[in-house]
């Protein structure tokens, strides 16, 4: 009787759990936040055609405990020779990417289906397990040859514009120093056309040192001499062929920034000239396109005189950072004709402003860490969308939670045992928090400015500020503008102890694009927020951190080896 009513107690749990959304959690059903779920797999699901030698991969929607990612987490299975059986492989996990990744110990079958299956034993930072196993499946192709997949011109075109650029896409990527102009010709007949061969992406192009001849037949070349990126070459030449037409296209003659240029300014305006006269109603944001990544930049196109482009981003561009424009075949001129390729310039913006950032790494998750105690004395304080710890101090020494809360965040300290791993994440985040706090301490270019006394009323640039015993922002706010670059940083290196003192001042307010994230406050003792202040950035102590009564943050309050305290009602935000 007793063993059909702990059936029965835990059929109605896992019944409840259901109902409200709860995490199975070892061999219990416990509601505590966001279950782990599988969100993306390379290969696809149904996904057709796979290389033979590809590595497999689970990405999830949070952090994952690698303590769970072991051989068993994760099968591979395909017929072989009628039969199913497991690949053997070595799996990894990336806790950057929350990506677990499977590396087959051979190569795939060919043309064979698998299915790959992560198993519900994996389990996030809070013990959260995945709620059933999830599986998905791939077919593999013929080969591990890579292959060209398509042609511009494409084979037996006709009417090709005389100054065409032609080019080859190929269905994985490539070893660059393999795509040459002995491994991609052009012939006329028996006679070679000059030109330069480069290649990006997935795409290699050759670019005909002088317009090719009207109405002619032209033969390309890909040879076996090509190889992908783990040096597998093409299984055979890949040839095709196209006839020019009579006429030339309009092209691009210019661009400012010029391609492959450094350190362009944050406000520039993009501009392309044109060999001729334009349709101005072809030029558009469809078609002169400006991006970072994968990510497209908005702006305004407009169109002066009869051949100059404009691209006026609608807000300063990042610096230190790559950006690729576009003029695609959209573009024509009066006459219907367009471009005879898009049209594609890169270019770098100049550095950030003031010193290198300081990189948090692990202990960037938190807005709270401590050495030995974190309080909350009185009052409802909140901590927004990041972690609290201790470490090496125990769970019994962080007190007032609640009514303190955290919200979309979790607390840890060191004596936790669940979920397995937390003690080894808190040391390195202490670890981490350690090299940022030296690198903070070291930092020495650009040349730091000697700061002293109270620094309220100022206005500062983007720098290193030095000050050899205590600071103060007191009598008025202090003031940091970023000039417009939103990549800016700040480092104060104070000796002793950092105070902010609320009344006439003591804020610290962002402008010009400054963004918290990136001022740091280097402590050699302990730091104190004061009452109803509002503070900007990350305080790095040596010792201790206060916030006093209804003192505000953006940023993270991380204390080496004293404690963090909140005295009353306080609310940090991640920044």
């Amino acid at each position: 009787m007793k063993t059909k009513r702990l059936w029965m107690t835990a059929i109605a749990a896992l019944f409840l759990a259901a109902l409200i959304g709860g995490c199975k959690k070892d061999d219990f059903v416990e509601v505590v936040g966001v279950c782990p779920v599988v969100i993306s797999t390379d290969p696809a699901n149904a996904a057709t055609g796979v290389p033979l030698d590809k590595i497999i991969t689970a990405t999830f929607n949070e952090p994952m405990n690698p303590v769970t990612i072991i051989p068993e987490a994760f099968t591979l299975q395909g017929a072989t020779k009628g039969a199913a059986s497991d690949m053997s492989g070595t799996l990894t996990y990336d806790g950057t990417n929350s990506t677990m990744s499977f590396t087959p110990d051979s190569k795939l079958e060919a043309n064979t289906t698998y299915t790959a299956t992560v198993v519900s034993s994996v389990k996030d930072l809070t013990g959260n397990a995945l709620q059933v196993n999830y599986v998905w499946t791939f077919s593999t192709g013929s080969t591990l040859s890579p292959t060209v997949i398509s042609t511009d011109p494409a084979n037996n075109a006709t009417g090709v514009f005389l100054n065409k650029t032609v080019t080859a896409t190929f269905n994985q990527p490539m070893d660059p120093l393999t795509i040459t102009a002995t491994t991609f010709t052009i012939m006329q007949g028996a006679t070679p056309v000059t030109g330069t061969v480069s290649y990006t992406g997935t795409t290699a192009s050759f670019k005909p040192s002088s317009d090719l001849t009207g109405s002619t037949i032209y033969t390309a070349t890909i040879t076996t001499g090509v190889k992908n990126v783990p040096g597998t070459t093409l299984a055979n030449d890949y040839v095709w062929t196209f006839t020019t037409g009579t006429i030339s296209a309009p092209k691009v003659s210019s661009t400012d920034p010029a391609n492959m240029a450094t350190g362009v300014a944050l406000n520039k305006v993009i501009r392309a000239t044109f060999s001729e006269a334009m349709n101005l109603s072809t030029i558009t944001i469809s078609s002169f396109i400006l991006m970072t990544g994968a990510d497209i930049v908005p702006g305004v196109v407009n169109y002066s005189g009869t051949t100059i482009a404009t691209f006026t981003p609608t807000s300063n561009l990042l610096s230190g950072t790559t950006y690729t424009a576009t003029i695609t075949t959209i573009v024509k001129n009066p006459a219907g004709t367009p471009l005879a390729n898009n049209y594609v310039w890169s270019f770098n913006t100049s550095a950030p402003l003031g010193p290198l950032g300081v990189d948090l790494k692990s202990v960037a998750r938190f807005g709270i860490i401590a050495g030995v105690g974190v309080s909350n004395d009185a009052g409802f304080s909140v901590i927004n969308n990041m972690d609290v710890g201790i470490y090496p101090g125990v769970r019994s020494s962080i007190t007032g939670f609640p009514p303190a809360n955290v919200v979309n965040g979790a607390i840890y300290a060191s004596d936790d045992i669940a979920p397995p791993g937390v003690p080894a994440m808190l040391l390195q985040a202490q670890n981490d928090l350690t090299a940022a706090y030296l690198f903070a301490e070291g930092a020495i270019s650009p040349a730091p400015a000697t700061v002293s006394g109270d620094q309220g009323g100022k206005t500062l640039a983007p720098g290193i500020y030095k000050s050899t015993s205590t600071l103060l922002i007191q009598l008025g706010d202090l003031t940091l503008d970023a000039q417009g670059d939103v990549n800016a940083v700040w480092i104060f290196q104070v000796a002793s102890a950092f105070t902010t003192i609320g009344g006439a001042g003591g804020n610290v307010i962002l402008t010009g694009g400054a963004q918290a994230k990136n001022v740091y406050w280097q402590t050699g003792s302990s730091a104190t927020i004061g009452d109803y202040t509002s503070f900007k950035g990350n305080v790095l102590a040596l010792q201790s951190i206060t916030l006093n009564s209804y003192a505000t943050a953006t940023g993270r309050m991380l204390a080496r080896n004293g404690s963090v305290v909140m005295t009353s009602t306080n609310t940090i935000n991640k920044p």
